[in-house]
């Protein structure tokens, strides 16, 4: 058996390949490739005869796994933030960071990364996709209140029909008023391709598995949670079995609050941010929601502000109870009643 280390960049890969030689791991051959000649690249592991291979788990990796991977026997995606080794090196080259990699893979201790499905990879593209669109919109609103309130003359509903009779009313600067009408072609462009996105991803949720589709019934039967929030869920989380608990799904999220003891003395911290931010983004969005619009959030949010002192740290908290139900229910399969009830 041999076992490949590859280092992954846009132009080209550094691999080395290793093998087990009297009980010592031995460097047989190391290689250099160009990422546009895939011929070269697929040439070259069909000679090897039988291997593992293991990738960092970076931005691009998905076209060379699907490039070797009916050719390897094993391949091991690395989660790039926790083989710290790499990063840490004081002698770092492309080589060594293949070899390192070969070497860890040799010992089983690469700590692997999760590899989404290809309909989970195209759920986040979309998901992300409506995301953005929506921040520019946001922004480009944001702009336009700042133009008016320049005038004095800001109001309520500013995007409505009423209002943007209002807004072309306002007696502006030639400037002010090219701006202004670039800002409003933008915000028609952008409100076109949200509706767009919005209805590609109606389009993807009904050719979904079943499975998929018993997880967004579930998710519907939670107070406030639309299909926007249920598709951010779905596309970042995944199959929420293959977390092994809710602490796991938790720091995924990047919501579990970091501790530091030291000498019997502990200390709570922020909470670690890590994973998708999307994803933390949807779950206190929701919280809010529930806590402005329900009894039994509320409720739950007053307790954790009194205990904290702070309502930005007692809505984390709600938002993490949510996420924690939210897990319970998609691995039980079961409805928001019977679970909260």
């Amino acid at each position: 058996m041999k076992y490949v280390g590859v280092d992954l960049h846009k132009q080209t890969i550094s691999v080395c390949v290793m093998a087990e030689v009297a009980q010592k791991r031995k460097v047989e051959q190391r290689r250099s490739l160009l990422c546009k000649d895939v011929q070269a690249i697929r040439r070259f592991f069909e000679e090897l005869g039988t291997f593992r291979v293991v990738v960092e788990a970076t931005s691009s990796y998905e076209w060379f796994l699907l490039l070797i991977e009916d050719l390897a026997d094993r391949c091991v995606l690395a989660h790039p933030k926790k083989l710290r080794v790499i990063a840490e090196s004081k002698h770092k080259s492309d080589k060594i960071d293949a070899q390192i990699l070969a070497e860890f893979l040799m010992l089983d201790m690469i700590p692997e990364a999760y590899r989404p499905s290809p309909r989970v990879r195209q759920h986040r593209v979309l998901v992300r996709h409506r995301n953005r669109v929506q921040r520019q919109i946001t922004k480009v609103k944001c702009q336009l209140r700042h133009k008016a309130a320049g005038y004095n003359a800001d109001i309520v509903g500013l995007f409505s029909t009423r209002g943007l009779i209002h807004l072309a009313k306002i007696a502006m600067s030639h400037a002010d008023r090219f701006e202004c009408r670039a800002l409003q072609d933008q915000l028609e462009f952008l409100q076109q391709q949200l509706k767009a996105a919005d209805q590609e991803l109606r389009s993807f949720a009904q050719t979904g598995p079943v499975a998929e589709r018993e997880a967004r019934a579930i998710l519907a039967t939670v107070p406030e949670v639309g299909t926007v929030t249920t598709d951010v869920i779905l596309s970042e989380t995944a199959d929420v079995r293959r977390f092994r608990g809710a602490k796991r799904i938790v720091a995924y999220a990047g919501l579990d609050p970091a501790t530091r003891e030291s000498a019997g003395k502990s200390k709570q911290l922020s909470i670690s941010k890590e994973g998708s931010p999307l994803l933390r983004w949807a779950l206190i969005e929701t919280a809010w929601r529930l806590v402005r619009k329900t009894t039994r959030w509320r409720r739950l949010f007053e307790r954790l502000r009194a205990s904290t002192g702070h309502k930005k740290k007692a809505i984390v908290g709600v938002a993490r109870r949510l996420l924690c139900l939210l897990y319970a229910m998609l691995r039980d399969g079961r409805a928001y009643r019977l679970a909260a009830d």
